[in-house]
């Protein structure tokens, strides 16, 4: 079972290289000649009808609204493996992780309400400094230090894991709009019906897809965020294998499906998310209470709690330092769970915070705590603290 985990981080980190490249990519249309061709892109209007649902949503909206449900799903997926038989899986192990997303959580969001509530009032957005984007973090741990202890690579990804699906629950009840009992009851009636599907071993995977359209279209149509049909359906599928001597069916679903979020759902969402001209920006404007809050959120605030975290429950000794790595490797794992890049854009479009000026904080945020992370674990290494 650790092999699964091991090549879910490969591809996760490969993916990483891409996300700034898509970045770039949309920061330079969106300042040149091309910014109103790129606009325009954007907010091209899709219509989509099946049956008795129709929706019409711009380009932006579809890359939000679909595809990043898939990529939910798949880190829903992720999640009910480890705990079920990944690295969450043994109680011993799963105590430093769990309590370094719960102090990644609390202290962000601390450190946001702090400034945004000393300085004008500003409370909305605290869940974006709470998110941890797996695939840049994984890239920048590999670049720093390619034979670090695994252990470290797998508290990030597990830290990660944690942290974004709490951030986007959090951000999805607060920036819920007017909700539809009826199609909140068709979501929770496609779910039970995926549960039993599950239960029939040999039920062709036509099903399972069906079931996933079939959640996610009546959450969109709810109020919900869609990324809600994600996580919950990815809950649905078993973890054990259709036929004796096949591979577990949460295994085939994450293979196939992870390749297409890793190297294209997340660089296609980043080059419609992150845009903003450089010509219309000025620094002064970071000054502000929410970027300047989400900046310290994602740098300062991410790494104090998940390390302090660490460094409690170690030194309590409710969970064990990992083998063979250091307090300051431990540092700049923590450093790097800062990185929310990717997953903090769709928590600043699902709280309704996204901002140029905070489109900008994230990427600042982001790269300080890159620098800092990469900083601490690359060679050569100072003596341990």
């Amino acid at each position: 079972m650790r092999r699964l985990t091991l090549a879910y981080l490969r591809t996760e980190s490969g993916s990483g290289l891409v996300l700034p490249v898509a970045a770039v990519a949309a920061i330079s249309l969106a300042t040149s000649g091309y910014a109103a061709p790129y606009r325009e892109f954007l907010a091209m209007p899709i219509a989509a009808r099946l049956g008795d649902f129709a929706e019409t949503m711009s380009v932006a909206g579809w890359a939000r609204a679909l595809l990043m449900p898939v990529f939910f799903l798949v880190l829903g997926m992720e999640l009910k493996f480890e705990l079920l038989r990944g690295e969450l899986s043994n109680p011993r192990r799963l105590a430093l992780p769990a309590l370094a997303a719960l102090g990644g959580l609390i202290a962000p969001a601390a450190v946001f309400l702090a400034v945004g509530l000393g300085r004008g009032g500003v409370s909305q957005g605290w869940t974006i400094g709470c998110a941890t984007d797996g695939a840049a973090a994984l890239a920048a741990l590999t670049l720093a230090g390619p034979k670090l202890s695994q252990a470290l690579r797998v508290l990030l990804i597990c830290v990660a894991l944690i942290d974004n699906i709490a951030a986007m629950l959090a951000a999805s009840a607060l920036g819920a709009g007017d909700l539809h009992v009826p199609m909140m009851l068709g979501a929770g009636a496609a779910l039970v019906a995926l549960a039993l599907v599950s239960r029939w071993r040999r039920a062709p995977f036509l099903f399972y897809a069906l079931g996933f359209v079939v959640v996610w279209g009546f959450t969109l149509k709810s109020g919900l965020d869609p990324a809600l049909a994600g996580v919950a359906s990815a809950f649905t599928v078993p973890v054990g294998a259709r036929r004796l001597g096949q591979e577990s069916m949460l295994k085939y679903f994450m293979d196939s499906l992870h390749p297409y979020v890793a190297f294209a759902v997340l660089p296609f969402f980043v080059f419609t998310a992150a845009g903003f001209s450089l010509h219309h920006f000025h620094l002064r404007d970071l000054a502000a209470p929410g970027p300047t809050g989400v900046m310290l959120a994602l740098a300062l605030g991410k790494p104090l709690g998940v390390f302090g975290a660490c460094l409690a429950a170690i030194s309590l000794k409710a969970a064990r330092r990992p083998t063979g790595t250091t307090w300051r490797e431990l540092l700049g794992v923590a450093a790097l769970c800062g990185v929310g890049f990717t997953v903090s854009y769709f928590i600043a479009d699902a709280s309704q915070t996204s901002a140029a000026t905070i489109r900008a904080a994230i990427l600042i945020g982001s790269a300080l705590a890159a620098t800092a992370g990469v900083w601490l674990l690359s060679p050569p290494r100072r003596p341990a603290i």
